[in-house]
């Protein structure tokens, strides 16, 4: 029996980083690129290790507020660095709001809340770490975008470095620029910037090549990403957080081990999270959805699972969350499982997201009832679709599960109304 999880970190805020990125071929590897550029600039500056390490990570997170992929394109399009811009501000707003939600992850906060902030605009001088990480990731963010992705990189690298050395010094402080332009001088600097192999070359060289975190931070983390993939539309503002919790009661009546009911939360956190690459005009579409709408809908699990698996240590998780679509006839998707090949996880995970998505209330039609719940879980269980062991758990405790799971969702729905929701008006 497995009795201890860690894993490497930055494989998995590479991993995780990577999801937000892959949507559209003209943003792909974008944070990547940015923490590349930002920690080559960080350390010609002298930085100390810890200064090193928070910036990886607020560049690696720095658009985890840009939680669409039409936002995440759009911020992409300016190819200028702006006085002032509202729309670039939103998502920095944002970034800090859910990065404040976990207590691992505050200390980067102000890295991303003011990584679209004119140094002239800042409180505190250089010398301030706060502003010394949003300065450096400002500067490598805007590099990144001036890349033209259809040009080979020796063809333009000359032209780009010319341009930064045209911004003025009350938008990115002298300082920074220079780190920027001494560092880059080498061709290798720009290759490796653009290599297919900056995944693994950040990973085996990045500061976090030898730090390892545990479950709890595994937790905290994956749960950050909950409130991302919720937030991305009102559609679906508190579903991850009601599977998440819906399985997490299920495997705590089922009796299994507290590790193993860890595994199974952090799985119902992440389970969605391929759906950080579906456009929203394809999950917020109120009618019948295309035959190619519904392809793409339908990726999403594909890309859940193989965002975790890559992340070592996490093998059990990643089917528990990407397997929530199967079905034990073999007729789910994408994998097309069979029913020796579904955990008691995965079978968790499936019944906690149809309890979740029909008892929900959605633009197009209300939450269904615990009569009507019952009978689509019953038809399934007869159609051999899913685990009736486990349908009769939710039965058996039904109005206490339902009381738990729409109380976590209150919770959730109240801080994306309150809080959240303000900013993207």
């Amino acid at each position: 029996m497995q009795r201890h999880v860690s894993v490497n970190l930055g494989n998995l805020l590479l991993s995780l980083s990577d999801i937000t990125d892959i949507a559209n071929p003209k943003i792909s590897h974008h944070q990547f690129r940015t923490a590349f550029i930002a920690v080559e600039i960080a350390n010609y500056s002298g930085a100390s290790q810890k200064t090193i390490e928070n910036i990886f990570a607020a560049a690696l997170l720095h658009d985890v507020g840009a939680i669409s992929v039409e936002e995440k394109t759009e911020l992409h399009n300016f190819k200028e660095m702006p006085t002032h811009n509202e729309a670039l501000q939103v998502h920095a707003y944002r970034g800090e709001l859910l990065l404040n939600q976990t207590p691992w992850f505050k200390n980067i906060s102000k890295a991303v809340r003011y990584h679209h902030t004119n140094y002239k605009d800042m409180e505190n001088s250089i010398d301030h770490i706060d502003v010394f990480s949003a300065q450096v990731v400002n500067l490598a963010d805007y590099v990144e975008r001036l890349v033209d992705r259809s040009q080979h990189i020796l063809l333009q690298y000359k032209d780009i470095r010319n341009h930064i050395k045209k911004i003025e010094q009350y938008i990115i402080h002298p300082s920074i620029i220079k780190s920027f332009l001494e560092t880059s001088e080498r061709e290798e600097f720009w290759l490796d910037l653009v290599s297919n192999k900056l995944f693994t070359f950040l990973q085996q060289n990045g500061p976090y090549r030898n730090q390892f975190i545990d479950m709890e931070d595994i937790m905290h983390i994956s749960e950050m990403y909950k409130s991302a993939i919720d937030f991305k539309s009102p559609f679906t503002a508190t579903h991850t957080t009601g599977v998440a919790q819906c399985a997490k009661v299920l495997s705590e009546k089922f009796g299994l081990t507290d590790l193993e009911i860890d595994q199974i939360t952090i799985a119902g956190y992440l389970h969605d999270i391929g759906k950080l690459i579906i456009p929203n005009s394809i999950i917020e579409k109120e009618g019948k959805l295309t035959s190619n709408e519904y392809a793409i809908m339908k990726s999403h699990t594909y890309f859940t699972y193989h965002t975790i698996r890559m992340i070592g240590g996490l093998e059990q998780i990643a089917q528990t969350a990407a397997y929530h679509h199967e079905k034990l006839d073999g007729s789910g998707y994408p994998f097309c499982c069979k029913q020796h090949e579904i955990g008691l996880g995965a079978r968790i995970m499936t019944i906690a997201d149809i309890f979740t998505a029909i008892t929900e209330d959605r633009p197009y039609r209300l939450g269904m009832n615990k009569h009507q719940v019952i009978k689509i879980l019953l038809e399934e269980v007869k159609n051999k679709k899913i685990d009736g062991n486990v349908v009769d758990l939710l039965i058996n405790d039904y109005e206490e599960i339902e009381e738990i799971v729409k109380s976590k969702q209150k919770e959730s729905r109240n801080f994306y109304v309150n809080e959240f929701i303000s900013l993207r008006e």
